[in-house]
């Protein structure tokens, strides 16, 4: 009962920050360039989702937080959700719809290459969500696969830091945030490695 009372209750609070800047952009209240804010804080809620994912195996490990394991799929969904709506609004908003712009900012800004590359690979991660998909690659396929998350963390982070003209506070704490969990799981990696020797 306490499962699914969570599962929903994170649904729903995971929704929020969408609810959010729907009413703000419906209310004028998301400043100067709101076109700006919505890209930008889509964007950063992608990232956000992508690294409570990534913690949710150090939580279990470190806190016996087992019950996080049925969250973790919902968890990466919202991240995937977040990065279309902003994916969307670049090519929307950004580049209304121009194909030739859209390649013309993937080859001239190194930061949209890197953002565009992680979106691709964070794709098949969503569309292999689920169950069905889990039986049909094989649980050795799958994991092999869904390994992909770590490299398009890394490049959740260096786009961020990269799009950053100024303070440069957050995307170095999400850059920190990554590196203690991949850290964890690279020592854990290295204990096992040791063990069968």
């Amino acid at each position: 009962m306490f499962r699914r009372l969570f599962k929903a209750g994170l649904f729903i609070v995971s929704f929020l920050p969408a609810v959010a800047l729907i009413y703000g952009a419906l209310n004028n209240q998301l400043g100067a360039n709101p076109i700006e804010v919505l890209t930008r804080d889509t964007g950063e809620w992608a990232l956000r989702f992508l690294l409570i994912t990534l913690a949710v195996s150090p939580l279990r490990l470190l806190f016996g937080w087992h019950f996080l394991a049925d969250v973790r799929r919902l968890l990466g969904l919202y991240s995937f959700f977040y990065a279309v709506c902003h994916m969307l609004l670049y090519i929307w908003l950004d580049q209304f719809f121009s194909l030739t712009d859209i390649i013309n900012d993937i080859i001239d800004r190194p930061f949209i290459t890197v953002g565009f590359i992680s979106f691709l690979a964070l794709i098949p991660l969503a569309v292999t969500s689920n169950n069905a998909m889990i039986k049909r690659l094989g649980a050795e396929r799958w994991n092999r696969l869904h390994r992909l998350v770590y490299y398009i963390s890394i490049g959740g982070v260096i786009h961020f830091f990269m799009l950053v003209k100024k303070d440069i506070t957050e995307p170095v704490i999400y850059i920190i945030i990554l590196a203690v969990l991949l850290g964890i799981r690279l020592y854990r990696y290295s204990r096992r490695s040791l063990i069968s020797a």
